[in-house]
């Protein structure tokens, strides 16, 4: 069981002396050395202790070291330590051994099978521990000779900062009578090894102490192995524990993987938003490549990890624990995980986007050039958007969302980045020309460009309602792309690029250094003409199809004897 901070000396890395307190017990400190950014470098030793939060950064730190010489840095590890770059400055010996500790399947491989849950705290011996850390001191020497040498100086690259954590703030803060029941439910959960246990309490624990990172670094591992052993006994495959496809929709054998089926689409959701979708934290992939300023890891962001965890871990406990299943603390953290919603799917963030365009389009009814609509009032901006957002409320499977579903999502989002950007831009445009005008400070070449920008607006702005009409009424029947042949499919692709194309050459003529304001009424014209063409076409071909399908009574009558 891992409880105390540990804080690591200079000398110790420079010496290579491991003092008794570092037992077998703390092994996972491997994967905290293999990872280690300032230890590499030498310029980071003088006058500093290195505490054992700072883990996880070699990755990192040889990328930095990488771009010294290189240009496009490899993403995986292993390609990392092929790379002619480093043997250029480490050696090949150095960089072989270094494949021996930390390098692909072949190797020990110790960073990746700590990472994935596969090791107790007792199966990895000191010496590695030793070994590890006696090789990085030496790292750090070979690129302080490298950086003298080649009068050169290395650039660290800044952390990456998690932004939206209101959003990752899904459940109640954690307090201590929930991390004792956690600490209760470890020992007692189907799916928590019992030689991992330490692990787990070490999480718990560090999570009580203020240590976030350290108690996200423990705990991931720990869930995917949790999630590995239920993995192989829903698919009743027990042979598949290191092999498992946790997240996938189908296994190897295009069998359906019954893991999301026994999660449930919200536990699935949250597990694909914290460590897959783009868009999300990818908590893991940005902790294990040294991403992250450890001493300001989010307290959100390890609540709600601990928190999911202990519901996983509740729902598959043994039955004899009524008493703590019903505790009313942990009843509303199972509240919360069964309620949890997408944030980040990229269906999500149309819907967000849609919502900021709208409201930037509203923003018009502030401004004295406020277009007034006559036989269009239900289209009125206030009133569209409250449509339009009714839309968007509208409830969208995203858990396993098919190519062509993603393909079209990310024109539709581009579409809606740039209606927002020309929204922006004709706003600023208008508040600053309208105020010059009031005051009469504009010359007459461009009194004449914003009466010009006056008729444009006239025209974007139900140009820009339909539009954004159009780009939630896609959204909202986002399904029905699925039902599309090839042909269909690749014509409605080229129809929302023929909008996108339309909508970034409006950023191009909105512009402030542009100002081609008659240009804009040209280009919309066009647009929709080519617009009004494609609509009638897919209206013909649905009143052709409803026209096929229909059954006459008398042919209805002849079917069914």
């Amino acid at each position: 069981m891992i409880k105390e901070h540990i804080d690591l000396k200079p000398e110790i890395f420079l010496l290579g002396i491991i003092p008794n307190k570092y037992s077998k017990k703390n092994a996972y400190l491997v994967i905290i050395v293999s990872a280690a950014a300032r230890i590499v470098f030498a310029q980071h030793w003088k006058g500093k202790e290195i505490p054992t939060e700072e883990n996880n950064k070699i990755t990192k730190m040889l990328e930095c070291v990488f771009l010294l010489i290189g240009k496009d840095c490899p993403f995986l590890l292993r390609d990392l330590l092929a790379s002619q770059e480093f043997v250029s400055i480490f050696g090949q010996p150095v960089m072989d051994v270094l494949k021996v500790f930390i390098g692909s399947p072949d190797s020990l491989n110790l960073r990746n099978i700590l990472w994935h849950g596969f090791v107790s705290a007792k199966e990895i011996p000191v010496k590695y521990f030793s070994m590890l850390l006696f090789l990085t001191a030496g790292l750090g020497q070979l690129l302080n000779n490298y950086c003298l040498q080649a009068h050169s100086a290395l650039i660290h690259r800044p952390y990456v900062s998690f932004i939206h954590l209101k959003e990752l703030h899904i459940f109640p803060d954690l307090n201590q009578e929930l991390l004792s029941l956690a600490e209760e439910l470890v020992t007692k959960s189907n799916i928590v090894l019992k030689t991992m246990i330490p692990f787990w309490i070490a999480a718990i624990t560090s999570f009580q102490q203020a240590r976030y990172a350290d108690c996200v670094i423990l705990l991931l591992p720990q869930l995917e192995g949790g999630l590995r052993v239920l993995f192989t006994a829903v698919n009743k495959c027990p042979s598949r524990l290191m092999t498992a496809e946790i997240l996938a929709k189908q296994l190897n054998n295009e069998e359906m993987n019954q893991l999301p089926i026994v999660l449930g689409e919200s536990a699935m959701e949250f597990l694909w938003d914290f460590l897959n979708h783009q868009e999300g934290p990818r908590v893991r992939d940005h902790l294990s490549h040294g991403e992250i300023n450890l001493n300001h890891f989010p307290r959100e962001i390890a609540n709600s990890m601990l928190s999911f965890s202990i519901t996983l871990l509740c729902r598959f406990s043994q039955d004899d624990l009524t008493s703590i299943k019903e505790h009313k603390s942990l009843k509303l953290l199972m509240t919360c995980a069964n309620n949890y919603c997408t944030k980040f799917h990229p269906i999500t963030q149309l819907k967000k986007q849609v919502c900021s365009s709208l409201f930037s389009h509203c923003c018009y009814c502030v401004l004295n050039l406020q277009v007034k609509f006559k036989k269009l009032e239900y289209l009125q901006p206030f009133v569209l958007f409250r449509l339009l957002i009714e839309l968007c409320s509208k409830h969208i499977h995203t858990l396993y969302s098919p190519r062509t579903i993603l393909e079209t999502i990310v024109v539709l989002r581009q579409i809606s980045t740039h209606c927002h950007h020309v929204s922006r831009q004709v706003i600023s445009v208008c508040e600053t020309r309208y105020e010059q005008w009031i005051n009469k400070s504009l010359r007459s070449r461009q009194r004449l460009n914003f009466l010009r920008m006056r008729r444009s607006i006239k025209l974007l702005s139900p140009v820009f309602q339909l539009v954004l009409i159009l780009i939630t009424l896609e959204l909202a029947n986002i399904d029905m792309i699925c039902r599309k042949n090839t042909f269909e499919y690749q014509q409605y692709l080229k129809f929302l690029k023929l909008i996108l194309q339309y909508i970034e050459n409006l950023v191009t003529y909105t512009s402030p250094e542009k100002n081609k304001w008659d240009e804009t009424i040209v280009l919309t014209h066009k647009s929709l003409i080519k617009i009004r063409i494609f609509l009638g076409r897919e209206l013909m071909l649905v009143q052709l199809a409803e026209t096929k399908n229909t059954v006459s009574p008398h042919q209805n009558s002849i079917g069914l004897t």
